[in-house]
Protein backbone atom coordinates (compact mmCIF):
# COMPACT_ATOMS: atom_id res chain seq x y z
CA UNK A 1 0.00 0.00 0.00
CA UNK A 2 2.95 2.58 0.69
CA UNK A 3 3.53 2.55 -2.89
CA UNK A 4 0.25 3.42 -3.70
CA UNK A 5 0.39 6.28 -1.26
CA UNK A 6 3.50 7.52 -2.18
CA UNK A 7 2.14 7.87 -5.70
CA UNK A 8 -1.07 9.64 -4.86
CA UNK A 9 0.99 11.61 -2.74
CA UNK A 10 3.02 12.91 -6.01
CA UNK A 11 -0.33 13.78 -7.69
CA UNK A 12 -1.54 15.68 -4.67
CA UNK A 13 1.19 17.95 -4.52
CA UNK A 14 1.40 18.45 -8.30
CA UNK A 15 -2.18 19.29 -8.80
CA UNK A 16 -2.33 22.25 -5.63
CA UNK A 17 1.28 23.41 -6.57
CA UNK A 18 0.24 23.84 -10.22
CA UNK A 19 -3.21 24.88 -8.88
CA UNK A 20 -1.41 27.36 -6.67
CA UNK A 21 0.92 28.50 -9.95
CA UNK A 22 -2.35 29.07 -11.59
CA UNK A 23 -4.05 31.47 -8.82
CA UNK A 24 -1.11 33.84 -8.96
CA UNK A 25 -1.17 33.71 -12.67
CA UNK A 26 -4.25 35.09 -12.66
CA UNK A 27 -3.44 37.76 -9.67
CA UNK A 28 -0.69 38.87 -12.18
CA UNK A 29 -2.56 38.48 -15.73
CA UNK A 30 0.67 36.28 -17.18
CA UNK A 31 0.55 32.59 -17.88
CA UNK A 32 3.73 32.45 -18.50
CA UNK A 33 4.85 32.24 -14.85
CA UNK A 34 4.35 28.46 -15.33
CA UNK A 35 7.74 28.53 -16.93
CA UNK A 36 8.97 29.97 -14.09
CA UNK A 37 7.45 26.83 -11.40
CA UNK A 38 8.28 24.15 -14.29
CA UNK A 39 11.95 23.40 -12.61
CA UNK A 40 10.85 24.29 -9.41
CA UNK A 41 7.95 21.55 -9.30
CA UNK A 42 10.74 19.04 -9.76
CA UNK A 43 12.33 20.11 -6.71
CA UNK A 44 9.11 19.28 -4.31
CA UNK A 45 8.71 16.29 -5.68
CA UNK A 46 12.16 15.06 -5.05
CA UNK A 47 12.00 16.35 -1.53
CA UNK A 48 8.26 15.09 -1.15
CA UNK A 49 9.69 11.85 -1.96
CA UNK A 50 12.84 11.83 0.45
CA UNK A 51 10.66 12.83 3.25
CA UNK A 52 8.55 10.08 2.60
CA UNK A 53 11.15 7.74 2.64
CA UNK A 54 12.46 8.95 5.73
CA UNK A 55 9.07 9.00 7.35
CA UNK A 56 8.02 5.66 6.51
CA UNK A 57 11.41 3.95 5.46
CA UNK A 58 9.96 3.02 2.46
CA UNK A 59 11.94 0.68 0.38
CA UNK A 60 14.71 0.28 3.05
CA UNK A 61 14.71 4.21 3.84
CA UNK A 62 16.83 6.86 2.22
CA UNK A 63 19.95 4.92 0.86
CA UNK A 64 22.75 6.99 -1.18
CA UNK A 65 21.27 5.40 -4.71
CA UNK A 66 17.57 7.53 -3.64
CA UNK A 67 19.73 10.38 -2.70
CA UNK A 68 21.77 10.15 -6.09
CA UNK A 69 18.62 9.78 -8.73
CA UNK A 70 17.02 12.67 -5.89
CA UNK A 71 19.64 15.10 -5.78
CA UNK A 72 20.27 14.92 -10.34
CA UNK A 73 16.47 16.41 -9.89
CA UNK A 74 16.92 18.89 -7.39
CA UNK A 75 20.26 20.23 -9.46
CA UNK A 76 18.40 20.35 -12.60
CA UNK A 77 15.25 21.95 -11.22
CA UNK A 78 16.68 24.48 -8.98
CA UNK A 79 19.06 25.76 -12.12
CA UNK A 80 16.32 26.07 -14.47
CA UNK A 81 14.16 27.65 -11.88
CA UNK A 82 16.40 30.23 -11.09
CA UNK A 83 17.76 30.79 -14.93
CA UNK A 84 13.88 31.38 -16.00
CA UNK A 85 12.89 33.22 -12.74
CA UNK A 86 15.67 35.67 -13.36
CA UNK A 87 15.16 36.16 -16.94
CA UNK A 88 11.65 36.51 -16.69
CA UNK A 89 10.55 38.17 -13.85
CA UNK A 90 9.04 41.74 -14.51
CA UNK A 91 9.06 41.14 -17.90
CA UNK A 92 5.70 41.16 -19.96
CA UNK A 93 3.74 37.55 -20.51
CA UNK A 94 5.80 35.25 -23.51
CA UNK A 95 4.42 35.87 -26.74
CA UNK A 96 3.43 32.37 -26.88
CA UNK A 97 0.77 32.25 -23.71
CA UNK A 98 -0.32 36.08 -25.30
CA UNK A 99 -1.06 33.80 -28.78
CA UNK A 100 -3.44 31.77 -26.97
CA UNK A 101 -5.08 34.20 -25.32
CA UNK A 102 -5.71 35.63 -28.33
CA UNK A 103 -6.99 32.04 -29.65
CA UNK A 104 -9.48 31.87 -26.85
CA UNK A 105 -10.59 35.13 -27.00
CA UNK A 106 -13.93 35.32 -24.32
CA UNK A 107 -14.43 31.76 -24.50
CA UNK A 108 -13.82 31.20 -20.87
CA UNK A 109 -9.89 31.49 -20.81
CA UNK A 110 -9.47 31.22 -17.51
CA UNK A 111 -10.95 27.86 -17.27
CA UNK A 112 -9.04 27.43 -20.73
CA UNK A 113 -5.95 28.84 -19.17
CA UNK A 114 -6.25 26.48 -16.31
CA UNK A 115 -6.85 23.01 -18.67
CA UNK A 116 -4.46 23.37 -21.29
CA UNK A 117 -1.67 25.13 -19.94
CA UNK A 118 -1.16 24.84 -15.53
CA UNK A 119 -2.83 21.48 -15.74
CA UNK A 120 -1.67 20.10 -18.87
CA UNK A 121 2.10 20.62 -17.53
CA UNK A 122 1.11 19.62 -14.43
CA UNK A 123 0.52 16.02 -16.56
CA UNK A 124 3.90 16.26 -18.42
CA UNK A 125 5.25 16.99 -15.24
CA UNK A 126 4.36 13.39 -13.58
CA UNK A 127 5.29 11.46 -16.61
CA UNK A 128 8.25 13.13 -17.03
CA UNK A 129 9.36 12.52 -13.26
CA UNK A 130 9.14 8.70 -13.66
CA UNK A 131 12.94 8.61 -13.15
CA UNK A 132 12.43 9.31 -10.13
CA UNK A 133 9.60 7.28 -8.83
CA UNK A 134 11.29 4.14 -9.74
CA UNK A 135 14.72 5.03 -7.77
CA UNK A 136 12.20 5.53 -4.70
CA UNK A 137 10.13 1.96 -5.95
CA UNK A 138 12.98 -0.24 -6.30
CA UNK A 139 13.00 -3.24 -4.41
CA UNK A 140 15.95 -4.79 -6.26
CA UNK A 141 19.63 -4.92 -4.32
CA UNK A 142 21.85 -2.14 -5.56
CA UNK A 143 24.33 -4.61 -7.52
CA UNK A 144 27.80 -3.89 -8.62
CA UNK A 145 26.14 -3.90 -12.29
CA UNK A 146 23.70 -1.43 -10.93
CA UNK A 147 26.54 1.13 -9.49
CA UNK A 148 28.17 0.97 -12.63
CA UNK A 149 25.17 1.79 -14.81
CA UNK A 150 24.63 4.45 -12.60
CA UNK A 151 27.79 5.93 -12.82
CA UNK A 152 27.17 6.56 -16.07
CA UNK A 153 23.95 7.90 -16.12
CA UNK A 154 25.12 10.27 -13.87
CA UNK A 155 28.08 11.13 -16.28
CA UNK A 156 25.48 11.61 -18.94
CA UNK A 157 23.39 14.03 -16.78
CA UNK A 158 26.95 16.34 -16.09
CA UNK A 159 27.28 16.29 -19.91
CA UNK A 160 23.65 17.44 -20.63
CA UNK A 161 24.05 19.66 -17.26
CA UNK A 162 27.16 21.78 -18.59
CA UNK A 163 25.12 21.72 -22.41
CA UNK A 164 21.93 23.30 -20.85
CA UNK A 165 23.71 26.13 -17.87
CA UNK A 166 26.96 27.23 -20.04
CA UNK A 167 24.36 27.39 -23.35
CA UNK A 168 22.30 29.58 -21.27
CA UNK A 169 24.85 31.24 -19.91
CA UNK A 170 26.66 31.99 -23.55
CA UNK A 171 23.22 33.21 -24.68
CA UNK A 172 22.33 35.57 -22.13
CA UNK A 173 26.07 37.13 -22.51
CA UNK A 174 25.10 37.34 -26.04
CA UNK A 175 21.67 39.19 -25.75
CA UNK A 176 22.95 41.78 -23.40
CA UNK A 177 26.06 42.38 -26.09
CA UNK A 178 24.74 42.47 -29.56
CA UNK A 179 23.84 45.53 -31.32
CA UNK A 180 21.05 44.67 -33.46
CA UNK A 181 18.59 42.68 -32.60
CA UNK A 182 18.49 40.63 -35.80
CA UNK A 183 22.09 38.90 -35.31
CA UNK A 184 21.92 35.67 -34.19
CA UNK A 185 24.07 33.60 -31.91
CA UNK A 186 26.28 31.52 -33.48
CA UNK A 187 29.42 31.29 -31.14
CA UNK A 188 30.16 28.98 -28.54
CA UNK A 189 28.13 25.60 -27.86
CA UNK A 190 25.90 27.21 -30.53
CA UNK A 191 28.25 27.00 -33.21
CA UNK A 192 27.88 22.88 -33.38
CA UNK A 193 23.82 22.97 -32.55
CA UNK A 194 21.39 25.21 -32.77
CA UNK A 195 19.47 24.37 -29.24
CA UNK A 196 22.50 23.41 -26.93
CA UNK A 197 20.11 23.85 -23.81
CA UNK A 198 17.43 21.78 -25.41
CA UNK A 199 20.41 19.01 -26.05
CA UNK A 200 21.45 19.47 -22.86
CA UNK A 201 18.06 19.12 -21.60
CA UNK A 202 17.10 15.80 -23.27
CA UNK A 203 20.72 14.05 -22.01
CA UNK A 204 19.79 15.04 -18.50
CA UNK A 205 16.69 13.12 -18.65
CA UNK A 206 18.01 10.06 -20.30
CA UNK A 207 20.91 10.29 -17.66
CA UNK A 208 18.26 9.96 -15.16
CA UNK A 209 16.54 7.20 -16.82
CA UNK A 210 19.63 5.60 -17.12
CA UNK A 211 20.46 5.90 -13.32
CA UNK A 212 17.30 3.69 -12.83
CA UNK A 213 16.87 1.20 -15.53
CA UNK A 214 17.76 -1.58 -13.84
CA UNK A 215 15.81 -1.29 -10.74
CA UNK A 216 12.36 -2.57 -10.31
CA UNK A 217 10.24 -2.12 -13.21
CA UNK A 218 12.73 0.88 -14.16
CA UNK A 219 12.67 0.27 -18.20
CA UNK A 220 9.21 1.58 -17.85
CA UNK A 221 11.24 5.09 -17.09
CA UNK A 222 12.47 5.31 -20.82
CA UNK A 223 8.38 7.14 -21.22
CA UNK A 224 10.36 10.10 -19.39
CA UNK A 225 13.16 10.90 -21.66
CA UNK A 226 11.72 9.72 -24.93
CA UNK A 227 8.27 12.30 -24.13
CA UNK A 228 10.65 15.19 -23.00
CA UNK A 229 13.20 14.73 -26.79
CA UNK A 230 9.81 14.47 -28.43
CA UNK A 231 8.60 18.11 -27.19
CA UNK A 232 11.50 19.31 -27.57
CA UNK A 233 12.34 18.71 -30.85
CA UNK A 234 8.62 18.57 -32.24
CA UNK A 235 6.62 20.05 -30.11
CA UNK A 236 6.89 23.10 -28.07
CA UNK A 237 11.07 23.49 -28.06
CA UNK A 238 12.66 24.22 -31.57
CA UNK A 239 9.39 24.10 -34.01
CA UNK A 240 8.30 27.41 -31.71
CA UNK A 241 11.57 28.96 -31.23
CA UNK A 242 12.25 28.80 -34.95
CA UNK A 243 9.22 29.28 -36.20
CA UNK A 244 9.90 32.90 -34.28
CA UNK A 245 12.77 33.56 -36.96
CA UNK A 246 11.67 32.33 -39.89
CA UNK A 247 11.74 35.49 -41.82
CA UNK A 248 14.99 36.47 -40.47
CA UNK A 249 17.95 36.06 -43.08
CA UNK A 250 20.79 35.67 -40.90
CA UNK A 251 19.35 32.49 -38.83
CA UNK A 252 18.29 30.88 -42.29
CA UNK A 253 21.74 31.04 -43.08
CA UNK A 254 22.49 29.93 -39.53
CA UNK A 255 20.51 27.09 -39.95
CA UNK A 256 21.57 25.70 -43.09
CA UNK A 257 25.36 25.06 -41.60
CA UNK A 258 24.47 23.82 -38.07
CA UNK A 259 23.08 20.87 -36.87
CA UNK A 260 19.35 21.41 -35.17
CA UNK A 261 20.09 19.22 -32.27
CA UNK A 262 23.11 17.01 -31.66
CA UNK A 263 26.34 18.90 -31.33
CA UNK A 264 28.08 18.37 -34.85
CA UNK A 265 30.65 20.77 -36.49
CA UNK A 266 29.47 22.99 -38.41
CA UNK A 267 28.95 22.64 -42.44
CA UNK A 268 31.58 24.00 -45.19
CA UNK A 269 31.52 27.63 -45.80
CA UNK A 270 30.64 28.45 -42.15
Amino acid sequence: MLNLYYLIGVVVLVFIYFTTLFLIAQKLNNNSIVDIGWGFGFVLIAIYSLIFTFATGYHGGITPFKLISSGLMILWGLRLFLYIGIRNIGKPEDFRYVNMKKKWGNNRPRLQAFLKVFMTQAFFMMIVAMPLYFAFLNQKAVSTGTWIVTIAGTVIFAIGFFFESVGDAQLKKFLKTRTDRSQIMDQGLWKYTRHPNYFGEAMMWWGQFIVVMLNTLGFISIISPVVITYLLVFVSGIPLLEKRYQDNPAYAAYKKVTSPFFPWFPLKGK
